[in-house]
């Protein structure tokens, strides 16, 4: 079973992960490191880098880094090229998927969207789909991965 993790300081993302309705660790600032075991989809809000120091701790903790499937970002569209600013840093740095981004703490699209995208990275895990449903990025505000991927090759 591919597993979540995720990790909030407002509550946003708690609250649409209780939407969902999916069991998810929650990367806590007292205790960060906590190991996954199992291939998992790691779900952030977007937060500047100095508040992200939870989420690296728990990222550099054993295996967490090489048994993160993909990520999916919460933020708020209001504010462009930072909107899922920290999913979008991971990706490049670890070269892992944003599998999806949704604004705030989610609507009842997001939450089916997510759910499709958990039951099929189940389906990966267990052999029996290829690839992961990757949001079409030009749905999803992401230019600034691309701008980015640019500037640093």
């Amino acid at each position: 079973m591919v597993k979540i993790a995720f990790y909030t300081i407002t509550g946003q993302t708690q609250r649409f992960i209780n939407k969902t309705g999916l069991d998810a660790h929650r990367i806590e600032d007292a205790h960060p490191q906590y190991q996954m075991n199992d291939k998992y989809i790691l779900i952030l809000p977007s937060y500047q880098d100095f508040m992200m120091d939870s989420v690296v701790d728990f990222l550099t903790y054993k295996d967490n880094k090489e048994n993160l499937l993909g990520l999916i970002g919460c933020g708020n569209r209001n504010f462009n090229d930072l909107f899922a600013q920290t999913a979008k840093k991971i990706s490049v740095t670890l070269h892992v998927p944003i599998l999806y981004l949704l604004e705030l703490s989610g609507n009842s699209a997001d939450v089916k969207n997510v759910r499709q995208i958990v039951k099929e990275a189940c389906k990966e895990e267990h052999g029996t789909q290829k690839d992961l449903p990757i949001q079409n990025p030009s749905l999803s505000n992401i230019n600034f991965l691309r701008d980015f991927r640019q500037k640093n090759e």
